[in-house]
């Protein structure tokens, strides 16, 4: 069976009526939905990217909801990684260090050597 050219996003005019059609809805979308912090701009280009690396596989008809689902993964996996920052950020750093104490030792004489060199400088 031979798929009729418009069966697919790939040809440039219909792909660029589909961004034109449905990227200010969708930037609203992700907007309303999870707001500024996630950069809702970035997201909406990176759908249509992706839309646009499968244009052979989406249909005219299924463009928008290939966009809007890959559009809404990845604000869920941007908010999914903010998580992870942020409970990272709340682990207490470690406060010890693997140095020897002789290293300890002699960091500390040389930084007085150091210290004495500056000194004498005019």
């Amino acid at each position: 069976m031979n798929k009729d050219l418009n069966d697919n996003v790939c040809n440039e005019t219909i792909f660029s009526s589909v961004f034109n059609k449905y990227s200010k809805d969708l930037h609203d979308f992700l907007y309303y939905k999870f707001g500024e912090s996630f950069n809702p701009k970035d997201k909406v280009q990176d759908a249509f990217i992706k839309l646009w690396q499968n244009c052979s596989n989406v249909s005219v008809n299924k463009a928008k909801s290939y966009v809007f689902t890959v559009a809404n993964n990845l604000m869920l996996n941007e908010a999914a990684h903010q998580k992870v920052v942020l409970a990272y950020q709340k682990m207490a750093p470690k406060h010890y260090t693997n140095e020897s104490p002789e290293f300890l030792m002699e960091e500390n004489e040389y930084m007085q050597k150091l210290q004495k060199a500056i000194s004498n400088l005019t």
